[in-house]
């Protein structure tokens, strides 16, 4: 549950972090289910496409896994989906979005050492919630730092709009978006240890160094929500998914939107 200093700290910052929130043991499952899954390469139907740098670039072995909780069949979908759905987050989603939470998305990323991070950006230019915005639950598997890529936020960012991003460098990111630090603001690392969630707002600016580290990896699973009140979302989201795993229907919309650009592409 969140305490009221909480609830301002996000209101303020547009990110919270949970401490301890799950297990060392829990963590130690999703890591060897994910794991075990990728240990022949990129699974087809699973694996996001991502342009290598080279043949030796480790996002080409490792690159991230979309939508997991989609694949029931599979061990790692079933633990994807109940973290997506974990009981204990949506009372605190609901506080963070002062409205029922509705599940979109999970993505596993493993950015083992020498990956490229991922330039900063808005998670609502790809999910387009509107009105509002999303909300993200970001799930350390390891310790988190600057030297093996940990998050980057930028605090009360959330409250300027979402703005059409510029070309990012594609020698450190593996996404082609970058949105600048507005001014008067800068970006911070955000350390954590495996079991802790990161909670923040879909119009916080935020992204992720390279994996500098020699031998660390920095694992993650991570959900995506957007409040029940919203009207349209990003056709890639569907189907959409309430806590006690009934589907909902919104407005599916798949143009390019305001800047120009398909935006419901995997994010």
């Amino acid at each position: 549950m969140l305490t009221e200093v909480e609830k301002k700290q996000f209101d303020k910052d547009g990110f919270l972090v949970k401490r301890a929130f799950y297990s060392a043991e829990q963590i130690e499952v999703i890591n060897h289910v994910f794991m075990t899954e990728a240990k022949d390469g990129p699974v087809p139907g699973l694996s996001d496409t991502i342009k290598a740098l080279s043949p030796d670039d480790p996002l080409a072995r490792y690159p991230r896994m979309m939508h997991p909780h989609r694949h029931p069949e599979k061990e790692l979908g079933q633990l994807a989906l109940e973290f997506l759905l974990d009981p204990r987050l949506e009372p605190i989603l609901q506080t963070l979005f002062e409205d029922e939470p509705i599940g979109a998305q999970t993505m596993f990323y493993f950015k083992p050492p020498g990956a490229r991070g991922q330039a900063l950006h808005q998670d609502n230019f790809y999910l387009r919630v509107k009105p509002g915005t999303c909300m993200a639950a970001w799930l350390a598997l390891d310790h988190t730092d600057a030297e093996n890529g940990g998050m980057q936020v930028v605090p009360g960012s959330h409250r300027e709009d979402v703005v059409c991003p510029e070309t990012a460098d594609l020698s450190q990111s593996f996404s082609s978006h970058f949105v600048a630090v507005p001014q008067g603001m800068e970006a911070v690392n955000v350390e954590m240890e495996p079991g802790d969630i990161l909670f923040f707002n879909g119009s916080l600016i935020h992204g992720s160094p390279p994996n500098s580290s020699q031998n660390r990896f920095r694992r993650s699973l991570i959900a995506h929500y957007i409040p029940a009140a919203c009207e349209e979302v990003a056709t890639w989201y569907r189907p959409l998914m309430r806590f006690n795993q009934d589907l909902v229907q919104k407005d599916f919309v798949d143009d390019g939107g305001p800047c120009g650009v398909m935006i419901n592409a995997p994010h």
